[in-house]
Parts: C-alpha cells; sequence; structure tokens
C-alpha cells in the first residue's frame, strides 16, 4: 500500500510535470522537481527516467478525461455531453503537444496505443447514450468521431480558435437524418 504522502507527492509532481511539458518539452526533470516541491530523489523514486515520466502524464490525463464521462452524461444531455467532453479532450491534446516532442516515436506509439481503447470506450458510452434518446444517429463510430475530431487541437493556430466551430459541424453531423 501507498503512503499517504508518496501519494500526495506523486500526484504533485504529475501535475508540475504536465504544466512544464505543456509550456516547454524539454523542461528538465529537476525542473519539474522544483516546480512540484520535492527533490529530484523523490521524483526519480516514483518515475526512474524522463520518459517514465512523460509516460504517466500523459496516462494520467488520458484517465482523468476517460473519468469526466459518466458525471457529464448525469449533467447533460447526450450531445451536450459529447460536446462538453471532446472540448476538454481537445484542450488536454493542446496541452500535450509539447509531451509528443518529449518522446521518442516508439514511446509515442506505445503511449497512443496503450490510450486508444480507454479513449475510443468513453467516445463509445458517449454516442450510445446519444443513440438511446435518439439524438445520435444509429451509425455514429467511436473510431470516426476521434478521428474527425483528431485535428481540432490544431484548430487553435492562428489569430481565432476555430475548434469549436468545426466541433460543431461535426456535432452536427451526427444528428439523425430527419424521417422520411
Amino acid at each position: 500500500m501507498v503512503r499517504a504522502d508518496a501519494r500526495e507527492n506523486r500526484e504533485r509532481i504529475l501535475e508540475a510535470a504536465r504544466d512544464a511539458f505543456a509550456a516547454d518539452g524539454s523542461a528538465s526533470t529537476n525542473q519539474i522537481a522544483q516546480r512540484a516541491g520535492v527533490g529530484p530523489g523523490t521524483l526519480y523514486r516514483h518515475f526512474p527516467t524522463r520518459e517514465a515520466l512523460v509516460l504517466a502524464v500523459y496516462q494520467h490525463e488520458v484517465a482523468r478525461i476517460v473519468d469526466l464521462v459518466p458525471q457529464l452524461l448525469r449533467d447533460h444531455a447526450p450531445v451536450e455531453a459529447l460536446r462538453l467532453w471532446t472540448t476538454e479532450l481537445v484542450a488536454a491534446m493542446r496541452a500535450k503537444h509539447g509531451l509528443g516532442h518529449a518522446l521518442d516515436p516508439a514511446a509515442q506509439a506505445a503511449v497512443t496505443e496503450q490510450t486508444y481503447d480507454p479513449v475510443i470506450g468513453a467516445i463509445t458510452t458517449l454516442l450510445d447514450a446519444g443513440k438511446s434518446d435518439g439524438s445520435i444517429r444509429a451509425d455514429a463510430d467511436a473510431a470516426d468521431f476521434l478521428q474527425l475530431t483528431g485535428a481540432l487541437w490544431r484548430a487553435a493556430s492562428g489569430p481565432e480558435d476555430r475548434s469549436p466551430r468545426l466541433l460543431a459541424l461535426v456535432l452536427d453531423g451526427l444528428r439523425p437524418p430527419p424521417a422520411r
């Protein structure tokens, strides 16, 4: 069993690393330890390599986003829950841009493989809720939705964030066709 202070240190390190990598993908582990208020030894006890830290940050963020789904569906209609969840995913992917630079291609592929199924599962849950209440077309597919929304985090470059407008177009495409 992990002690409470060790869990707190781990969480502080992950939060500090997330913020540091979002600002600068080349942030050092010493900078992250300082930012988290722990010594380098504490950081390395939790994350023996920089790559292990980067992977843990990515996985932690994906788990956080996936875990939002039940609450969103309790508080909102399925299409709105999907919009809010996707907006959160897009914000996290923008922040993760720095993480991509911190990993070699093999590690990037590994983390994508590890996080794909939970993300697809979250999208499937959201889509199924909309299919059940008739607000989302029956043939909506989680993998298609992920692929369509995958470019939204890039839509913020330039003078205007176009991602909300683009997401609205994607969500409009999920509406069931009119009855004939």
